[in-house]
């Protein structure tokens, strides 16, 4: 793997709600995060992405994330099922998986840890905190912790 890729991992939001995923997207510029951003409409094409399936064959334009962060409530597909399946996958364990969501059901958190989950953040309701939540993001799992390549 090239030196810019281990410096500069991929993200891959899986966020079914566009709005979310645009302020997601400026809140990591407000902090200066220059990973590439990939985007998953719901958990089919989360796992599409992952797998290099249907539209995500061409590796270059769906590389290996280093992160992923995953939304729970999701159409196909949600986020909890993803994450079992993630989790399950010789190939893909290892990928740290961050939930991102609205929710704050007890069940949510604890079924997410015993699912294997990285992280489990509530999305926050205004774009100043979501701005310290992506810094937060961005310090740890990309400047502190060491990636698997």
């Amino acid at each position: 793997m090239s030196e810019v890729k281990m410096r500069y991992p991929a993200i891959l939001m899986a966020e079914d709600d566009e709005d979310d995923r645009l302020l997601f997207q400026e809140a990591l510029q407000e902090n200066q995060v220059t990973n590439p951003l990939y985007f998953a409409e719901d958990g089919e094409d989360l796992m599409a992405f992952l797998r290099h399936q249907g539209k995500y064959v061409n590796r270059s334009l769906s590389p290996r994330p280093g992160l992923i962060l995953l939304d729970l409530n999701m159409p196909k597909k949600d986020g909890r099922q993803a994450l079992a399946e993630i989790k399950s996958d010789a190939e893909l364990k290892s990928i740290p998986v961050v939930v991102l969501t609205t929710s704050r059901e007890e069940q949510d958190v604890v079924r997410s840890y015993s699912s294997g989950v990285n992280s489990f953040i509530v999305k926050p309701a205004h774009f100043n905190n979501l701005v310290e939540v992506a810094a937060f993001i961005g310090h740890y799992w990309l400047e502190l912790v060491k990636l698997p390549d």
